[in-house]
């Protein structure tokens, strides 16, 4: 007997301790019983995938007569070519509409290409003390708020004006330790443009990682082929800055992924800062790389070490910190931050101003003026703190 026949036989059994339940709050309750707008973001991902099933039949069980979505946010190239195809076959399925949204200004490598452009030209004017990486962080995931969180909301509100809106998605505790904090339900401030009112909401937050595959197989849905093919242990951004060793391997071990692993590799060489803190992507599948490209790869680290270490020297109570800057450096001071400045942007192989201890202080000093001004503006937040300084 195989898996599959097994669970068919036992399903009556499982379904029957709850390991299949739709976890609710009294204000989701009342909210579907409502009608609600009923938003299901969908990756092509298992956890969203088993959501988007189990949640139709529950919609359907209690009566629902609200409206029902799925959305998918596209992050463009960095994706697996297979999450759209199944985002389609899962609409195709529940007879629903699919949403698909994409970033007018570029997609996700875009972003991080953009950022690090940015990130120069804010180096270079002395808008920033350390020079800033390209790459999303675990702190700092730009890339699920600008490219998912903030394109979904406004799509949705724009669609359903004045509507109540449950943005569904696959979030379960047992992902990881931050997940495993987050609550069923709670409030979506991005949701309550044009008279909407919005919660988010993790259905299937208690679902253990063996009862998603197991759901998947009884429903008879095919899941992606990161997980089939490539044994992938989930699905995000093909070189996700949070992926595993593991999970990182077997995205490169699909052709499809060949490029963008390229382009981003090239990325880190350039801007010598790795994808994952110290752990560099261009180590994952060195052999997807050419001669030249391992050198650059090589060379960068050799790089990003040397400014590591050159910026250590900044003295802390100059780096940055909300309101920066918030103290002009003395003429010692300025002179460091004149010297480390030109060593960083050879290391980096770049150019910049500000290289002399008196232009380091002007510019401090007409950055805590600008600073200043707008702080006493009519309406500003920090007009009453700063003033009090």
């Amino acid at each position: 007997m195989d898996r599959l026949q097994q669970l068919d036989l036992f399903a009556p059994a499982i379904a029957a301790t709850g390991m299949y339940d739709v976890a609710v709050t009294p204000e989701v309750s009342e909210w579907l019983a409502a009608g609600a707008v009923c938003a299901l973001g969908v990756s092509g991902g298992k956890d969203s995938q088993a959501m988007a099933i189990r949640l139709a039949e529950y919609l359907d069980q209690i009566g629902h007569k609200g409206p029902r979505v799925l959305i998918h946010s596209d992050l463009g190239v960095v994706e697996w070519k297979d999450s759209l195809p199944v985002c389609e076959r899962l609409a195709k399925r529940l007879g629903w509409e699919l949403v698909v949204l994409r970033r007018t200004a570029g997609d996700m490598m875009d972003r991080w290409e953009a950022r690090w452009a940015s990130s120069l030209e804010r180096y270079a004017s002395l808008s920033c003390v350390k020079i800033i990486l390209p790459w999303s962080t675990p702190g700092m995931r730009f890339c699920t708020s600008e490219l998912k969180t903030d394109l979904i909301c406004r799509e949705l509100t724009k669609r359903y004006p004045g509507q109540k809106i449950l943005s569904a998605t696959g979030v379960r505790h047992d992902e990881s330790t931050a997940r495993a904090k987050m609550p069923i339900a709670s409030p979506q401030p991005k949701l309550c443009a044009r008279g909407c009112q919005g919660m988010n909401w993790n259905p299937i937050a208690p679902w253990s990682t063996p009862s998603v595959y197991d759901y998947i197989a009884i429903k008879q849905e095919t899941l992606h082929e990161a997980y089939t093919t490539y044994h992938s242990t989930r699905v995000s951004c093909a070189f996700c800055i949070m992926g595993s060793a593991g999970d990182l391997k077997a995205s490169a071990s699909c052709p499809d992924n060949t490029d963008i692993y390229r382009r981003m590799v090239c990325l880190e060489i350039v801007s010598t800062f790795a994808l994952q803190g110290a752990k560099w992507l261009g180590d994952v599948a060195p052999h997807l790389l050419s001669a030249e490209e391992r050198e650059g790869l090589a060379d960068a680290k050799r790089r990003a070490a040397l400014r590591v270490q050159i910026e250590s020297r900044l003295p802390a109570h100059l780096l940055y910190t909300a309101g920066w800057p918030t103290c002009l450096p003395t003429q010692e001071e300025a002179h460091l931050i004149a010297e480390i400045r030109l060593a960083v942007a050879a290391a980096v192989g770049i150019t910049v101003g500000y290289t002399t201890a008196g232009e380091v202080i002007a510019r401090y000093q007409e950055l805590m003026d600008t600073r200043h001004a707008k702080a006493k503006r009519p309406g500003s937040a920090k007009q009453h703190r700063i003033s009090g300084d």
